[in-house]
């Protein structure tokens, strides 16, 4: 039976329409404790709020490997990084591999991603794309082109990638629905928010979390290597945008040569007027610093301080931006058919045991916000509490667009269980391993198990366990290794991790396991 043009046409339509668009859109380094969705103290989002309140929010949501390159790679493939081969940030992802973005492109969605790739190769499965060379810069950035050619644009990163997406949005086919991916760089080290931001936030003052002065004594190898202390390793000019000029005169905090070059080349690409007017308001630490010589914890304080008014003010400029889409899709008549994320690669510290960074297994770092706004599927306001993963983010999208998900996936689709169908994803701990030791921060490697109550972790190369009970300690200050009363638990977790690395195929030799 033949159909007239028009009514084929037609029928197009409705089946696209019936198929959500999905924009995904994920940050770098951006704490649940910085969205007021998940904590008020800090800072307030309420364009991130959205979806919460006009969707659901993850409450416990986790990274596999916490570091920008691999939770990256595990966002597109569903696998973990022994599997999808992006075990740290320098390893170059295998780009012929089948992906998330090729799998929808095979079933009729237009795909793009725009901003933060870092994954060293080009990036496939989009029909448009581009990128941020490596971690990229905050201000007049790099972006790569599709032509493979690097070209510096004038602006901020986070507006610009906006800019991108929105473009993108209004040049897409309108006959086929879409699914889009934004990566901010924000808010990432060096932590550098546009003016505004920066005027608003340089004066306020925030609350101190409870650990912010913990020692390391009583603590295992793996706490007195690393090297992410915001008193010793943060860094006053190029971290906090102390000029140097201020600090020569003062033995225990004048900075190397290049760390001078390393505060020029952050300032030199802020545009004037802006420049002048960002260093005036820096001035005021150089000038405390230099007046009154602060140490240890006096040092500290201050520094923690000026960290949060430097990192709030760029997931301020993250809200904004994050607005900026949502009144797109509102305005284009977008919105009741598309399905938003809105995600982390990981968790950040922002002060809790002393520490700046990520990489831990720790919740603090493991854990990463979630929050899913799609009219009409998810009932707006409410709450997910079941262990989900990184690896489960691709399964899901896929599952929303009624596309098959492949059994090499290692995740599981949550449309079920967020869309009032009910019912417990079939899981009862999570998986957890971290590659990446002498690169940055100097964390340890090491690999564990989560679940809802206990936390055990591996710190395989100095053959030390911890093991946190999550319910009396969240945040896994004892470890309970060498408690009697616990060596019942230690050994299920034990026996349940082994059982967790052959469910997940990580074949790799660890001594003691």
């Amino acid at each position: 039976m033949k159909f007239p043009f028009f009514l084929l046409i037609f029928i197009t339509s409705v089946c696209s329409a019936q198929r959500p668009n999905i924009i995904y859109i994920m940050s770098d380094d951006h704490d649940a404790d910085a969205i007021s969705a998940y904590n008020k103290t800090l800072i307030q989002t309420p364009n991130i709020d959205r979806l919460a309140k006009e969707g659901i929010k993850f409450t416990k949501n986790f990274v596999s490997n916490s570091i920008c390159g691999p939770v990256r790679a595990t966002l597109i493939t569903g696998q973990h990084s022994h599997l999808n081969g992006m075990k740290d940030n320098r390893t170059r992802f295998d780009s012929s591999k089948m992906t998330m973005p090729k799998i929808f492109q095979q079933n009729g969605y237009q795909t793009a991603i725009v901003g933060k790739w870092h994954l060293h190769s080009l990036p496939t499965g989009y029909d448009f794309w581009n990128i941020l060379p490596g971690q990229g810069l905050y201000f007049e950035p790099r972006f790569i082109t599709m032509k493979n050619d690097t070209v510096t644009e004038h602006g901020y990163a986070t507006d610009l990638i906006t800019d991108k997406a929105i473009d993108w949005l209004n040049k897409r086919d309108k006959n086929k629905p879409f699914m889009l991916q934004v990566h901010h760089k924000a808010p990432h080290r060096y932590f550098l928010a546009p003016l505004k931001f920066i005027e608003a936030f340089h004066n306020k003052h925030f609350p101190e979390p409870a650990t912010l002065y913990a020692k390391m004594e009583g603590h295992g190898t793996a706490w007195k290597k690393q090297t992410m202390s915001i008193l010793l390793d943060m860094k006053l000019c190029s971290d906090l945008k102390v000029d140097p000029a201020y600090l020569m005169d003062i033995p225990e905090l004048k900075p190397d040569s290049a760390e001078i070059a390393y505060y020029k080349a952050i300032f030199n690409r802020i545009p004037e007027p802006d420049r002048s007017a960002i260093k005036k308001i820096y001035a005021e630490r150089g000038e405390l610093l230099k007046k009154i010589h602060p140490t240890g914890d006096s040092l500290l304080k201050y520094k923690y301080q000026w960290y949060l008014q430097d990192y709030l003010a760029c997931v301020a400029s993250v809200d904004e931006n994050m607005g900026r889409l949502l009144n797109y899709l509102d305005e284009n008549d977008l919105t009741k058919n598309t399905l938003v994320v809105y995600n982390s690669d990981q968790g950040m510290y922002l002060g809790e045991n002393g520490w700046f960074d990520k990489r831990w297994m720790y919740d603090v770092s493991m854990e990463t916000p979630m929050l899913i706004r799609w009219p009409g599927k998810i009932k707006p306001g409410t709450e997910f509490t079941q262990l989900t993963q990184t690896i489960d983010y691709a399964p899901t999208l896929l599952d929303a667009a009624g596309i098959k998900v492949p059994e090499f996936m290692q995740g599981v689709s949550i449309i079920p269980y967020i869309t009032g169908k009910g019912g417990v994803i079939p899981r009862h701990s999570l998986y957890y391993h971290f590659y990446e030791y002498k690169a940055d921060h100097t964390v340890l490697e090491h690999l564990g198990i989560r679940g809802e109550r206990y936390k055990l972790i591996y710190f395989y190369t100095v053959n030390e366990w911890e093991l946190y009970d999550l319910k009396t300690d969240p945040m896994e200050q004892h470890n309970l290794y060498a408690d009697p009363k616990y060596q019942t638990v230690f050994l299920t977790l034990k026996k349940d991790l082994i059982e967790l690395r052959k469910q997940y195929k990580d074949e790799e030799k660890v001594e003691g396991l």
